[in-house]
């Protein structure tokens, strides 16, 4: 049975709820990973997402800060929560989908909101930055995120705030000093996914020579024209699991949306 998951930045789920609406219109995934929703849990629009075909909602808040959510049209039998750095942030909730899902074997979904890590690349005088790197640290030694069964069927999905290939950015050049991809972010995120053995599903799709970004700055007069854009959104996959990937979609047209998030949805779907 194919399942659709979809992993898109919200930046503010009550503001623009509307555009989760429009993405489950017109993309119809299964399953809405979010990140920065700055709410709350008691006051998430969990009505307006019930409305619209997601019935099943798994969250993790904050009064205007971070924030992460997963919505579903099945049904989940497990939820749980991660934390990182003693820092209290709404960061990590993990789902898993099995029988009641109509899955003939359980299936995991991460969903991470890393640290964006602030604008100097300097743990010594950035806090921000520090923080970043710590809780990078903090998520690689995490066992859970290292499956041992190889029949194991896990997704890591999320704004994970660093564009580790050189096509991943706009200039490679230019912003080797610019967090999100100076080389020990990068250095770090590699040594995460090595951790898990996770493998890079929107790669599978989109040759590493090829660019490929997922974020344009609300700084750009012409966002679509200038075109420096990011890959800062991920989809990993257990081993077991990434070769049954069989679609991959990055929404760029919703950078055009009507108060758009910064960040563009991706949409990947499996045979589960």
């Amino acid at each position: 049975m194919p399942l659709s998951i979809a992993t898109w930045n919200i930046n503010s789920v009550r503001l623009r709820i509307g555009l989760v609406a429009k993405l489950a219109a017109e993309q119809q995934p299964d399953v809405i990973c979010l990140q920065e929703t700055k709410t709350p849990d008691d006051a998430f629009p969990l009505k307006d997402a019930a409305r619209f075909g997601y019935p099943h909602a798994a969250i993790h808040g904050q009064k205007g800060y971070h924030g992460v959510a997963i919505l579903s049209k099945r049904p989940f039998e497990e939820v749980s929560r991660q934390g990182f750095c003693d820092m209290g942030d709404a960061r990590h909730i993990s789902v898993v989908l099995g029988r009641e899902a109509g899955l003939a074997a359980p299936l995991t979904i991460h969903n991470f909101y890393i640290p964006a890590g602030g604008d100097i690349p300097d743990p010594a005088v950035n806090e921000k930055f520090r923080h970043k790197l710590a809780f990078l640290d903090e998520a690689t030694a995490w066992e859970t995120l290292h499956p041992q069964d190889p029949a194991a069927r896990s997704v890591l999905v999320g704004d994970l705030n660093i564009a580790p290939l050189e096509t991943d950015v706009w200039s490679h050049k230019q912003l080797l000093d610019v967090v999100s991809h100076t080389p020990i972010e990068v250095e770090k995120l590699a040594r995460l996914q090595a951790a898990g053995r996770w493998v890079d599903v929107m790669r599978n799709f989109i040759p590493p020579q090829e660019r490929l970004y997922t974020w344009w700055s609300y700084r750009a007069a012409d966002w679509a024209a200038s075109d420096r854009g990011r890959r800062l959104d991920h989809v990993w996959a257990t081993p077991a699991l990434a070769p049954s990937a069989r679609a991959m979609t990055v929404l760029r047209e919703a950078r055009g949306w009507e108060r758009p998030s910064d960040h563009v949805p991706v949409v990947v779907t499996f045979d589960a």
